[in-house]
């Protein structure tokens, strides 16, 4: 089987509880939350991309509704993967952002926390990618994965780690009734040492 070859992360059943399951917050701490910003250590094995290791910023400024939850949900269900882009990228405002420590950031558009026995937390996020000039130009198989998925699990300390798949198609699946994610490279990006910035 090629890393471009369809296979369902585990990294699937994450984002699948993260969009299936209701908040495990009140109401009134997803409408106008302190922002989180994080700071965590990418090492990619994905096997695309630079390998080098670098440091990532990302920010959280909002947790999605329920309503977004729905309309994501609903327009993967009912259209495709191909039309989730578009719903995806209709979010505003954006949920937060991630960059790296010498690059522009780049919107996330969607956000969602869950509270874990052990004290700590659950962060799953996920947005449309940056995707290349010269991906676009020559129209490269990688260009139809247009998601970047990502989750991180904090201890009651703020320090944690997580994966992020930089390169991911999301489509649903209707037998099974579940959300299922290729990737496009060899496994997610490895986030160490990610820790909450006071």
């Amino acid at each position: 089987m090629t890393r471009s070859s369809r296979r369902v992360l585990a990294l699937a059943g994450v984002l699948a509880s993260a969009v299936l399951a209701g908040r495990s917050l009140p109401a009134q701490d997803a409408e106008k939350p302190k922002p989180l910003h994080l700071t965590a250590f990418a090492v990619n094995l994905s096997g695309v991309g630079a390998a080098r290791p670098q440091t990532l910023q990302i920010v959280i400024e909002r947790w999605s509704t329920d309503e977004e939850r729905k309309k994501l949900l609903d327009t993967l269900v009912e259209k495709g993967g191909d039309k989730l882009i578009d719903a995806v990228q209709d979010i505003k405002p954006r949920a937060g952002f991630i960059r790296t420590t010498s690059s522009l950031g780049w919107d996330i558009q969607y956000a969602r926390e869950h509270e874990l026995p052990s004290g700590g937390r659950r962060i799953v996020f996920a947005t449309d990618r940056p995707i290349s000039f010269q991906e676009a130009r020559n129209s490269t198989r990688s260009s139809d994965y247009e998601f970047m998925v990502c989750e991180i699990r904090l201890g009651p300390d703020g320090k944690g780690e997580g994966k992020l798949a930089g390169g991911t198609k999301i489509s649903w699946d209707k037998e099974k009734k579940s959300i299922e994610i290729e990737n496009y490279g060899q496994q997610p990006v490895r986030l160490t040492q990610v820790t909450v910035d006071k």
